[in-house]
């Protein structure tokens, strides 16, 4: 098998820390090691350093003792992990593909306003959805008059970043929970007078997209709710299949299982075992992993080059399994924090190996990169 460059896009703040191996929760040797068998060199890159008209780019490469910055051909396949707001950044990213630069994952922050337009519009997958809408105030007044519970989240936000619950208790009435800016794991709960929200929150809401979403009742273990984290990718195949998955519980006194947020990663049979009667554990499963690949196939069929996923599916205490959201650019180190070392190696391996997919199969590539939908927000 030949030796082929393959690119790694990253924000500038992670290619900084490569040199002193400060990169995060991003692993820039699990890419290394399990690049080497298919065959590829891993090539750290930013956006601003790819110069499309000589056709290079300036990056970090491994040259057996260290990582040296170097000017190489600019790979043909790039495996995108950084964030990019700005236009400029997705011109010169559309600009790339356009010349037969293959980038997958190329937008990995799809709006989870999106994302559930997408499954909602699929009749198999809709009983699978929490109810959603934008939080917009007659949006919002209309969620209240169904649901009891709620969830405001950002669209655009992650790790449980400014999620706030809305919840109706009979004796006193609406609440509104949401984080203290003190610590990731300490929460405020606010009665509210009449229904209404405080003005800093209806000033958020106007200030920033948010969804409003009806809120599962999710299993519990010790009083803490849990869900799961489904990690699915495209393989050396070309197809999608469910890489791993664990549980996170939230902590306690917390309805956010986010691990940024405290929450605590573990072997999804494990904790489950715990949270339901042992014998539904692997049907649950099953169902649970089903739904993941359903999610993907739907969604990769729309969006283009869509290549690794991170999924959140909760459970309730039935066992019955519900999409709640998925990330572009999954994080990956809860498998670590589960002690699932090997799983953890493998969400770096499936993305290596569809690189060689794409690079052995470039007549495929182009029609993967068009949108067969219409949604690029």
């Amino acid at each position: 098998m030949r030796q082929e460059y393959v690119g790694i896009l990253l924000n500038s703040s992670m290619y900084r820390g490569i040199p002193t191996r400060k990169t995060g929760q991003e692993s820039i040797s699990g890419y290394e090691e399990t690049a080497r068998e298919y065959g590829l060199v891993p090539c750290f890159l930013r956006l601003g350093d790819i110069d499309p008209a000589e056709g290079t780019c300036v990056g970090y490469v491994y040259n057996g003792v260290d990582y040296i910055e170097a000017e190489v051909p600019l790979p043909q396949v790039i495996h995108n992990r950084a964030l990019y707001p700005e236009p400029a950044a997705h011109r010169k990213i559309h600009t790339l593909i356009s010349e037969g630069i293959t980038i997958y994952n190329v937008n990995n922050r799809y709006g989870k306003d999106v994302i559930h337009r997408l499954l909602w519009n699929a009749p198999h997958l809709r009983h699978y959805l929490p109810a959603a809408m934008p939080a917009k105030p007659a949006a919002l007044r209309s969620m209240m008059s169904r649901y009891p519970d709620l969830i405001l989240k950002p669209v655009r936000g992650s790790v449980g970043q400014g999620v706030m619950r809305l919840r109706y208790a009979k004796s006193s009435g609406w609440e509104l929970t949401y984080a203290s800016p003190f610590g990731k794991s300490e929460w405020h709960t606010l009665k509210l007078r009449r229904g209404e929200l405080p003005l800093w929150t209806r000033r958020r809401l106007l200030r920033t997209p948010y969804l409003v979403q009806e809120r599962i009742p999710l299993a519990e273990c010790e009083d803490r709710p849990l869900d799961l984290r489904v990690t699915v990718q495209r393989g050396i195949s070309g197809e999608w299949s469910v890489t791993g998955r664990f549980a996170k519980l939230a902590p306690a006194g917390s309805f956010v299982c986010n691990i940024a947020k405290g929450g605590a990663a573990l072997p999804a049979e494990e904790l489950l075992a715990k949270a339901l009667p042992a014998h539904k554990v692997p049907g649950v499963l099953a169902h649970v992993e089903a739904l993941a690949l359903g999610v993907c196939r739907h969604l990769g069929s729309r969006l283009p080059l869509l290549a690794d996923l991170g999924l959140d599916i909760g459970l309730t205490a039935g066992g019955m399994p519900y999409f709640i959201e998925c990330n572009g650019r999954d994080q990956r180190y809860g498998f670590r924090k589960a002690e699932m070392t090997s799983t953890w190696k493998d969400t770096y391996r499936q993305p290596m190996a569809y690189a060689r997919y794409l690079i052995d199969h470039p007549s495929r590539v182009q029609i993967s990169q068009k949108l067969t939908g219409s949604e690029r927000a």
